[in-house]
This record gives C-alpha cells, structure tokens and sequence, in this order.
C-alpha cells in the first residue's frame, strides 16, 4: 500500500467523531474541554505566552511548562472499544461536488468594487492603505533574511514581528493577504510594487534554505511542536505566510507565490508524514493542541486550485478532531475553549464542505454559528473574553477590559460569509453587518495610521485607552495578532456587499449597505448603490440604487431584522413596491433600463437588547442599538437609568440636533508657555493642560454654550452669544449646567438647569484681545469665573477689586474656541437615574470612558423598546 494510501486509512480510522469519543472517555469533563496540551489553559492565550516569553522569572517558567504535553500523552495509551458510524466514514469522491449546482451565491471580486471615500468604511480603508504604505519591506523581512542565512539590512520590527519573538514573520503573512486585498480594492500601484518586493525577498529566503521551508523562524520550532515541548504556535505563523502568498497568486496573478506554496506544503507534508510514520496519528494530532491557525482552510483553498491529493489529505490532517466532533455530535459545550483556536478550524471545516458537498460539514459550521450567536455574543457582534469563551449565557460577569479579541470578529465575519453564501439567510447577512460596524470599525482609532486594538472593552466605565491593559498599539512596535487581522478586515471592506447568483436569470444580492459601487462584468451591468449617511435626528437609512443595463436580471435586497416592515418603503422609479417582513430578501426580477433607480427607505429604530445572561439578577441589563449601531453612553461607570415614568422609548431617548456642534466650545487660557483648558473634573471645574483631540480630557474640556431667553428658534454661533445669558453644559452630562457655589468658591456641576447660579453672561474679554471672552455671574455683577493659570488649579468664582489687577485679568479671560470634541452624526441623550448620558456609536469612540450594558428599570419594558 502508497504512504499516501495509508495515511488515508489512519485519517479514517482516527477520525472526528471517534477522536473526541475517546477523548471525552479519557479524561474528567474539565479537562476534556480544554481540548489542550496544557494543563495551564492560559498558554493558549497570545498576550500570556508573550508576558511569558518576555519574562525573567525563570522558575515561573519552568513551572509552567513542566507538564506541557501531559494531558493528551493518554491518548497514545488507550484503545477506542466503541464503534461509530464516523469511523468508517469515507471521503466523498472530489469530482462529485460542484458548488454552482448547490445554488452557492458567487463571491464577486474585489477588484470590481469600489468603495465610497467619504463614507465611514472608505476613510476606514484609506487609513489602512497609507499604513500599508508607511511599513517598510526591508523591516518586514529582516527576520526571515536572518534565518535563512542571508545579509539583512536595516533593523527588525518591534513587538510580536521582533527577533526575540516566537510568533516572528505572522504579520508578514498578514501583510501579504492585506497588500493584496487592498490592492484589488483600490489598485494602488505603489502598494503593488512593495508588496511584489516583498514576495522576492520571500522568495529569495526559501531557495537560500533550499528545503522548501519558509519561516521568520528555524525549524527547530517545529522539531520541538513534533515533540510536544513547549513552543508558541509555528504553524499559527505558517498559516499566515501560506494564506498571504496563496492571496498574492490568486488577487494578484503572483505565479511565484503559488510555487512557494507547494514548495513549502511538500516540506511540511514531508514532516507530518514522519511523524506519522513514527509514531501515530494520535501523536500528530495531539501535537495540533497547539495553535494552528487556519491549516486546513488553506491546504483545502490550495486543494480546489492544484487537485493535487496530498493537499487535500494533509488539509483532513489539521482538521481538529476533539473540537469538530463536539461539534458533529451537536454538543453545547465550547466553554473553557481558545476563541481564534478554534473558529479558522471551523472556517477549514466549511472549506472542506465546499470541496467534498458533505453535509456534515455544513453542519458544523450552522450549528457552531447557532450556539456562538445564542450563548456567547455581546451586543457588538463579537465574542471571547481574555481571548477564551467563557460559561454560556453568563457575559455579565465578563464585562472589562479583555472583551471581544479582535481576531475572533475577523474569524468569525469569514464564517457567517460563508453561510449566506449558502443558504442565502438575511439572519446571517445581519450578522455579519453587526459584527463588521460595531466589532472592526472600533478598533482603528480615526484617521491615524496603524494605531489599532487588540480588546474591545465592553466592561463599566471602560475606555479602549486601556484595553487589554495595552490600550491602542504602535505603528512599529505591537504587531499583535489583531494587528494582522485588523490590517486584512480593512483592504476588504467591500467583500460581501455584493454576491452573484449565476442561472438564466442572473442574480445579484446586495447584502451591505455600504455606498459604492460594482462593476457586474459578467453581466456587463455597472452598479451604483449609494448610502445616506445615517443621523439621529432622521430614523430611516435611505437607500438608492442606479444601474446602467438594458437586460433582464433580478436584483435581492436585504430587509434587515432592525427594520420595522410597517415602516420600510421601496420604489422602482417611482412605483411602490410590496416589502416583505424583516429579516428577509426583497426579490425585483426584471428588465431593467439604464434610467431606472431604486429606493429604500428603512426605519432604524432605537431598541434594547438584553444582556446574554439567563440569571435573574442581569435582567434588567441592557444595550441600546440605532438599527445596528451599538450606542454607548459616556461615563466612568454610572450605567443606571430610571424608565418607569416612560411612555415609550422615545420619551427618554432624544436625538441630539446636527445643529448642536456649533455651540460647543472649549475656554483656554495661556500662561508660562502652556497652554491650559477648562475642564470638568469629576463635576468640579479645574484648569488643565490642553488635550489632544478626542481622548477623555477633550471630552471633559467640551461644553455646549446655552443661550437664555433667546426669542429666535434658530440656534445661535457661540460668537453671537456675546452679550446675552448662557449656561454652560459639559459634553458627556447633557441636561447638567456649570455652577457657581458663591464668591471665592469653586465651580461644580450640578442639574440646577434655569437657576440663578448657573447664569453667566458672556462678555468681551476683559483682557481686551480679539477672540477672548470673560464669564460674568449673574447673581454676582462684577465677579467672573477664575482660574490661577496652574495646573490642576480650582476655577472660582472671584470679584474684580480694580481695573489695574492685571493678574485678575488675564485669570479671567478665556480664548473662545471651538469644542476639542464634537457630536458624532449618531447622537443621543439617553435620560438616566441620577444622571443623563451622552449616547454614540461605539465605533466613533477613541479613548472616551464609556458604558454599554445599561441597568435600566422598568416596569414596562416591552416588545416595543
């Protein structure tokens, strides 16, 4: 019998569900889930194995690892004595299964989609193109020169990509997927030429080394993985550099990289085969408990391009037996598990499906989606806390910092893909828009080039500031995973706006509503779909459709869960059309002309969704969504609102008018060459320095300028105000007014709204410069808010004693600017308890303090909130 012929046949004979049946037979429960060559579970987790790397404690160390491997070691012991139908379960001939026929919707190509630039997700892609462009080739390849024995100028890159660094060259991988995607999304010639760059200097390692072995890292990472020492996931990083030359092949027609595929997939057949050989199957897999990333997504994609079996065999041979067969058999029990382990195994699993036709593996993949969505999901989209999946429907004792890793959106945006692709489910298409607006928008941090996040906090009171206890990373020095996926979910924002349904009457299904536009070239239709930018103070996300075609063809909208039918129109030209109930598909087959235009209008309404948490005492904790925008409120921690009194929701949620932005305005002052701000301190003015843009302070330095008695309804510039009587209201407590508690005693903030103290007329400075104002009492003539140009200083309320007081002068004049910060478009104020919030998409935060789960009260919380 060929070796081949006999790997088959141990495939088969150890195969899923007969691996996690013994396994589960093997061991006590708690250990069975851990599906792990760990006995300290936290060495699945990224952050702790590079905390440990770095560490000096070496008897730290040697504790940790004195039992690597001991757990799974009985396995090779045991002999199975149950018989299953899955043993014998043999691999469907490859030539039976033709995707098209199963009435799979077509991925269209990048290269045929265009983004909007001004819409949130084209500057999102703009910002990671010029990171993109910022990374240096001769950095990203310093390690794998180094390695194969070649002369490497410059100096490595920092964080996970340094010298030092067991995960070394993934994000090279990473980069090579991302330059590719973003080249096909904007056809940037510049980033073509550096990502080309960098496959030659690829290439150039692997034929120094001569073996076909590609790596930032020596192979001796892999001598210990095959030997069940301690080591941090070599072919987590393989994965990354196979799936980034496989990208460059197929987007960018790279031939070279398709040969450095199967080059390198010959080595590593070549290893596994030994293993095999010498040991069992069982030790193989064994030794898969560490980390591989997607393997077998990419050996079975590199499969559907070669058809060469030794690729599909080595793919069968990284699908993860003790956590796929849990799933085969359908049971609810992935707590305890590595997230972004186990999701790119699933995602393989659904590969595998596409290649064979078998339904066990569409299965897989539904089920898995069905319990991650019911039992481990924030209201993000996204899911893990500390990177693991903890007790199903207990997220509300895991609400901090460590939320939501970054990897897992990315990982599991890719799953439900393919599931619409599938089955054409909007629940799937709702999905996927949840997790991409609220889990990957929010972790870019505005327009700043490679500044990203590793954790989503969803915890009370948390920022993204502190995340992970890392916060935001470096351009140069984190590349962290989700460095690298974060990278890859920006160059292919338009992905899965648009897919194709070939037939006699071709179809095209818009499942994003994203501006942009698509060129339908099989069809030779041009698309263009443009986007309303949503708003507060409009409860409809308008939609419009233009298409340049003289053919018949039939055109599928997402109807998405969040909109209400009765309220959701649609117009061809300008004929009415029926729109089905949410959560389904609007169906337009016809012959269009190239002046026909179609409109949606769909309500976004605001609504409360329930914490994933079956126990009594978390009932009333919940989040607040504008159609899929997750809103969080500013605050440090206060989470508590009172609805009791609330005929509906609309009654204590209030979009805040666009108009509101030019009232809003920051009092600074100058003093021995600092510049300081007036800033809410814990509702006590004090004078600090002058923030940067859009972090905690700048909130705290805002304040929206209220002018009283105003006879006009139009709102008034904060320059017109001069003369009259204001109030001032800091940013993140609308419906609270700055105070003044009496002469020579300090500022504070109180809901004292209309009241003589919280009056202040608002005078040309008394310093006498343009652009400076002064704030008088108005209970208090001749007294004016105060500072004594010190940090951290007491603002107070003082009396001017004399014209000459040059030191009272300038104290008491302020440079009138504009607010640091502003009101996002998606604005509102939520009327809390004690106090009322500040709501904003979670995605437009940068450091802000924030809450996302509310302790709201109610007795009448119904299906209408």
């Amino acid at each position: 019998m060929s070796l081949l012929g006999l790997i088959n046949r141990l495939i088969m004979k150890y195969c899923m569900l007969f691996c996690v049946l013994l396994y589960i037979s093997s061991f006590n429960h708690a250990l069975a889930k851990e599906c792990s060559n760990h006995i300290h579970p936290q060495l699945s987790s990224h952050t702790f194995r590079y905390q440990l790397l770095k560490s000096n404690n070496q008897t730290f160390k040697n504790e940790i690892f004195a039992s690597y491997g001991s757990i799974s070691r009985k396995i090779l012991s045991e002999r199975a004595e149950m018989d299953s139908i899955m043993m014998n379960r043999k691999t469907r001939s490859l030539g039976e299964f033709n995707w098209t026929s199963r009435g799979f919707l077509k991925e269209v190509e990048l290269k045929d989609v265009r983004l909007e630039p001004n819409s949130i997700q084209g500057r999102a892609q703009q910002t990671n193109l010029e990171y993109l462009l910022l990374l240096d080739v001769d950095r990203l390849v310093w390690s794998f020169r180094k390695t194969a024995g070649l002369s490497a100028p410059g100096v490595a890159y920092g964080g996970w990509e340094a010298p030092d660094c067991e995960l070394r060259g993934h994000f090279v991988g990473h980069y090579l997927s991302a330059s590719t995607l973003m080249w096909a999304s904007t056809h940037n010639d510049t980033l073509k030429k550096k990502m080309f760059a960098v496959v030659s200097a690829l290439y150039e390692c692997q034929n120094k080394v001569g073996t076909g072995y590609l790596s930032a890292f020596t192979s001796e990472q892999f001598d210990r993985f095959e030997a069940l020492k301690p080591v941090w996931a070599p072919y987590y990083t393989i994965h990354k550099i196979l799936a980034g030359l496989l990208d460059q092949y197929t987007l960018a027609n790279n031939t070279r990289s398709l040969e450095m595929v199967k080059w390198m997939v010959d080595y590593f057949y070549e290893r596994v085969k030994n293993v095999i050989s010498k040991y069992s199957v069982a030790r193989h897999y064994q030794a898969l408990n560490e980390e591989t990333g997607g393997m077998n997504d990419v050996l079975y994609k590199l499969h559907s391009i070669t058809g060469n079996h030794k690729h599909f065999v080595l793919a069968q041979l990284f699908d993860k037996p003790c956590f796929l067969g849990l799933l085969a058999v359908k049971a609810n029990d992935i707590s305890g598990f590595h997230a972004n382990t186990h999701i790119p195994v699933v995602i393989g699993s659904q590969m595998r499906y596409e290649i064979t036709g078998d339904l066990l593996y569409k299965e897989i993949g539904m089920f898995f989606m069905d319990i991650v969505n019911s039992s481990y999901t924030y209201a993000t989209g996204g899911t893990s806390h500390g990177e693991f999946w903890k007790d199903p429907k207990r997220l509300a004792s895991f609400l901090d910092a460590e939320n939501e890793e970054s990897c897992t959106t990315y990982n599991m945006l890719k799953v439900s893909r393919n599931l619409f692709r599938w089955t054409k489910e909007v629940g799937y298409a709702d999905y996927y828009e949840r997790a991409l607006t609220n889990g990957v928008l929010s972790i870019q941090r505005g327009r700043e080039p490679g500044i990203m996040i590793y954790m989503l906090p969803l915890g009370h009171g948390e920022s993204k500031a502190r995340s992970d206890n890392e916060g935001w990373g470096t351009k140069y020095d984190s590349f962290w995973c989700c460095y690298g996926t974060g990278i890859e979910s920006f160059s292919k924002l338009g992905d899965s706006i648009y897919f194709e349904e070939e037939g006699k009457v071709p179809g095209l299904y818009i499942s994003q509503y994203i501006s942009s536009s698509f060129n339908w070239t099989s069809q030779n239709i041009l698309v263009n779909l443009k986007v309303e930018p949503v708003v507060s103070w409009d409860d409809h996300l308008h939609v419009a459709v233009e298409i340049t075609l003289n053919k018949e063809s039939t055109l599928n909208f997402r109807v998405p869960s969040w909109a209400k039918s009765e309220a959701a129109t649609a117009f061809v030209n300008h004929q009415q059309l029926f729109v089905p109930s949410p959560g389904s598909l609007l169906s337009l087959t016809r012959k269009w002309n190239s002046s026909d235009k179609i409109t949606l209008e769909l309500p976004m309404n605001i609504r409360l969704e329930t914490i994933q948490d079956d126990r009594p005492e978390y009932a009333s904790d919940h989040a607040i969504l504008y159609g899929p925008y997750l809103l969080v409120g500013l605050s440090t921690g206060d989470r508590n609102i009172n609805t009791e009194r609330a005929g509906s929701i609309l009654d204590w949620i209030i979009p805040i008018p666009a108009a509101y932005n030019s009232h809003l305005i920051t009092l600074a002052q100058e003093s021995k060459n600092s510049s300081f701000v007036l800033t809410n301190s814990n509702k006590s003015m004090t004078n600090e320095l002058l923030p940067e843009a859009g972090s905690n302070h700048s909130v705290y330095a805002t304040f929206r300028l209220i002018p009283k008695n105003s006879t006009s309804s139009r709102l008034l510039e904060a320059e017109a105000c001069i003369g009259r009587a204001v109030e001032l209201e800091p940013f993140d407590l609308p419906g609270m007014v700055v105070v003044e508690r009496g002469i020579n005693q300090s500022l504070g903030v109180s809901d004292a709204v209309g009241s003589s103290n919280s009056t202040f007329v608002l005078v040309q400075g008394l310093d006498g410069k343009s652009g400076t104002v002064s704030l008088e009492s108005a209970r208090h003539r001749g007294c004016f808010v105060y500072s004594d140009l010190d940090l951290h200083s007491s603002v107070k309320l003082k009396c001017n004693v004399g014209s000459s007081d040059v030191r009272f002068i300038e104290a008491a004049s302020f440079q009138l600017r504009r607010g640091i910060s502003k009101y996002d478009p998606i604005s509102f104020v939520a009327k809390g308890a004690t106090r009322n919030f500040l709501l904003q998409p979670i995605f437009s935060l940068r450091d802000e303090n924030y809450v996302v789960y509310f302790n709201i009260q109610s007795k009448k919380l119904s299906a209408e909130l």
